[in-house]
């Protein structure tokens, strides 16, 4: 492959999602939020298993 056809393909791909691929049901602050959480909760969780350190 060369670097014009790889471009091109590139270019092709990025065409082909103008709609941004996100579903309509998906908030991400929402997600953002969880994801924050999760992470909160396993900090909380590991430091419980580590009070010797």
């Amino acid at each position: 492959m060369s670097l014009a056809s790889t471009a091109a393909n590139l270019v092709t791909l990025a065409e082909g999602a103008e709609h941004g691929g996100n579903h309509e049901s998906l908030s991400p602050y929402l997600t953002g939020f969880g994801a924050f959480g999760v992470l909160l909760l396993l900090l909380w969780i590991t430091t419980r298993f580590n009070r010797d350190r």
